[in-house]
């Protein structure tokens, strides 16, 4: 084996694409898949590479630090791709304390456990900390998010990921710990937990059930096909210069509410339904509070460096993920009744 890579949150949406990235385009590396199965993790994302030589799930809680020492005491990786995180602003409004808890004590604890274990040499090691646009606060009609952009995060979410970035500049600053950062813009694609937008609306347009846009629906995102991010981190984490912060966008801004109405028109085509079937579903409720108005990113910086560039339009991406959930009902159902939760049980033959 060559390097030994634990990715955190690997069961996650994003999290269980990089890992399948990773584990696939690198044959001699050693994955080590860290997640605490929470709500968001889901081991059924994994089930094409859960037997591959060359990974390994293990379970924990980036908060117990004594644990994650024992980890790292035990695999001794040579990188860290950290997506391990509370993510959903709706529930940080909720549970604010939640996510202090995840994304900023969670990250320190990593940190601390990279720095232990590097001490005594830093070459060929790195922390990759993969974080959010939304770490920027809001944008008006004109402008994009670069890397020199001031933090100004309006929601308990984008407060404790502004707060994860700092951590980890910190200990580059202060201890010489070898960071990346990457702050993507909304992410969408397979296997994509239900409470985010687009598969909502996917499984409530397949239910006939009401599709819920909040305020006006001319709050306005970049969206990121999730496999392209996933091709970017790996780009940044192998490529990227230390201590840079990398932005990571789509290049495609899209007003909510024209968003779901593309949505419906292609799941009324797929579905055989008549035009405007679907959109009929849309139901605009009560603003959240805190809400941006619009995020963009400017990519430039990667592009440049890396080469990095989309791979699809944001229709074709849709597409695919429209198709991609059809083709997976047995996964949306397992998911949405909370089934999913024991596959782990079934799996490793363990309890949670």
């Amino acid at each position: 084996m060559g390097k030994t890579i634990l990715i955190t949150g690997g069961a996650g949406f994003i999290g269980s694409h990089v890992v399948r990235e990773f584990v696939y385009n690198y044959p001699s590396y050693k994955i080590i898949n860290l997640d605490a199965l929470t709500y968001a993790g889901n081991l059924e994302n994994l089930t094409d590479i859960q037997n591959a030589d060359n990974y390994e799930f293990v379970k924990a809680d980036i908060t117990d630090q004594n644990k994650i020492n024992r980890i790292f005491e035990q695999y001794k990786p040579d990188g860290v791709i950290h997506l391990a995180a509370e993510s959903h602003v709706d529930r940080s409004i909720t549970d604010p304390t939640a996510f202090v808890m995840t994304n900023v004590i969670g990250t320190v604890n990593l940190l601390n456990a990279a720095k232990e274990l590097w001490k005594d040499n830093f070459e060929g090691k790195l922390f990759h900390h993969v974080s959010t646009d939304e770490v920027y606060g809001t944008l008006g009609d004109n402008g994009l998010f670069t890397e020199e952009t001031a933090y100004d995060p309006h929601s308990p979410y984008s407060a404790s990921k502004a707060s994860s970035d700092h951590f980890v500049r910190a200990y580059h600053d202060t201890y010489g710990l070898p960071i990346v950062l990457t702050n993507c813009s909304n992410n969408y694609g397979p296997n994509h937990f239900p409470e985010k937008l687009i598969p909502l609306c996917i499984h409530n347009i397949l239910n006939n059930k009401p599709l819920p846009i909040y305020g006006d629906g001319k709050f306005t995102r970049d969206w990121l096909f999730v496999k392209d991010h996933a091709r970017a981190i790996d780009l940044v984490f192998h490529k990227g210069q230390i201590g840079a912060s990398y932005n990571v966008g789509g290049f495609n801004e899209w007003q909510n509410i024209d968003l779901v109405k593309e949505l419906c028109k292609q799941m009324d085509q797929k579905l055989n339904r008549t035009p405007g079937t679907s959109a009929q579903l849309i139901t605009f409720v009560k603003d959240r509070p805190g809400h941006d108005l619009r995020y963009a990113i400017d990519a430039t910086k990667i592009n440049k460096e890396l080469g990095y560039q989309p791979s699809v339009t944001f229709e074709e991406g849709l597409s695919i993920t429209i198709d991609w959930f059809l083709s997976n009902k047995e996964w949306l159902e397992h998911v949405t009744s909370g089934d999913y939760q024991k596959y782990y049980d079934k799996q490793y033959n363990k309890s949670n």
